[in-house]
């Protein structure tokens, strides 16, 4: 069936608009030119019914509602800002220093001004006082030159660094019978022997001519003599006589002669433990605490005693 004219300009004009659409890159959005004119699209009336809304709405609001304005982000600071900031924190922190120092300066006393002097240097240093210093004997016995009170201070006891005797007397108790300790005064040395075999020390205890009795020395290195029985090893009865009153003691002790050779020998030695009446050895006062050699033919005598005690090494 032919078409008419009518129909042919119809078909004529939709190509024509389609060939347009496809070239312009927006198809379907409203062209803004200098006329202000809107084009409509041919597909539907979305965009002049959104277009008709915005309208309505900026005409609908009225002049006394302020304009809402967009919501934009909190702004970075700088560098700078920064800066300034930790300089402004940092008075703050020493401010509050300086205010607490101030605070404890008038609470604490405050001490007296140091008076110094200029020397030829330039430089201050403190000035001494006048008053001398207290010596170091008044400061041990705690007395001060400052304070006068109207009784003397008690004077400190020093410290007593001597011997109190109470270790050795540990050492050297000994138990009797009877169960009463007994303390010896005296102590072996370090140099106690006992005499060799061919050195057969004797002691003849004589009582006017008659020889009373006859003591071995040599088979033992140390002799007390004394009254009291428990621990003499000789005992002597005479009321003049101490508990423990005297020791025979053997020991090695080393000399040297006129050439210069040493000589090593026992010997034996007497010596006083501080009794009453001492001993005397030839007829003469043996001292007291201090060791005596002995010799052969050597006559001794405890108290007061008439007996004589002869030493006699045999040939």
């Amino acid at each position: 069936m032919p078409r008419t004219l009518e129909e042919d300009s119809t078909i004529d004009r939709r190509r024509r608009r389609r060939d347009s659409t496809s070239s312009s890159p927006e198809p379907y959005r409203e062209r803004r030119g200098s006329s202000g004119r809107q084009r409509t699209d041919p597909r539907g009336s979305d965009c002049g019914s959104r277009e008709r809304n915005k309208r309505r709405r900026r005409h609908s609001r009225s002049p006394e509602q302020p304009r809402r304005e967009r919501s934009r982000s909190p702004r970075r600071p700088d560098r700078r800002c920064e800066q300034e900031e930790r300089h402004r924190s940092n008075r703050r922190h020493v401010e509050y220093e300086d205010d607490h120092r101030k605070r404890r300066r008038r609470s604490s006393p405050q001490p007296a001004p140091r008076r110094l002097k200029q020397g030829d240097n330039g430089r201050c240093t403190p000035v001494k006082g006048s008053s001398a210093l207290p010596s170091q004997q008044d400061a041990f016995k705690g007395e001060s030159t400052t304070i006068s009170t109207g009784t003397p201070p008690p004077e400190k006891q020093k410290p007593n660094f001597s011997a109190t005797g109470r270790l050795a007397a540990e050492s050297n108790t000994i138990k009797s019978a009877d169960g009463q300790a007994v303390i010896l005064k005296y102590h072996e040395p370090t140099e106690a022997r006992k005499p060799p075999l061919n050195q057969a020390w004797r002691m003849y205890v004589f009582k006017g001519s008659e020889i009373m009795d006859t003591i071995e020395l040599s088979q033992r290195s140390c002799w007390l003599f004394g009254k009291e029985a428990t621990v003499v090893d000789f005992l002597i009865e005479h009321p003049s006589c101490s508990k423990q009153h005297a020791i025979v003691q053997f020991r090695y002790m080393e000399k040297r002669n006129e050439f210069g050779d040493k000589t090593a020998k026992v010997r034996p030695y007497l010596i006083d433990l501080e009794s009453v009446n001492g001993t005397s050895m030839n007829g003469e006062d043996v001292p007291a605490g201090r060791y005596l050699e002995l010799r052969d033919k050597d006559v001794l005598k405890f108290g007061h005693s008439t007996r004589e005690y002869v030493l006699q090494l045999p040939p």
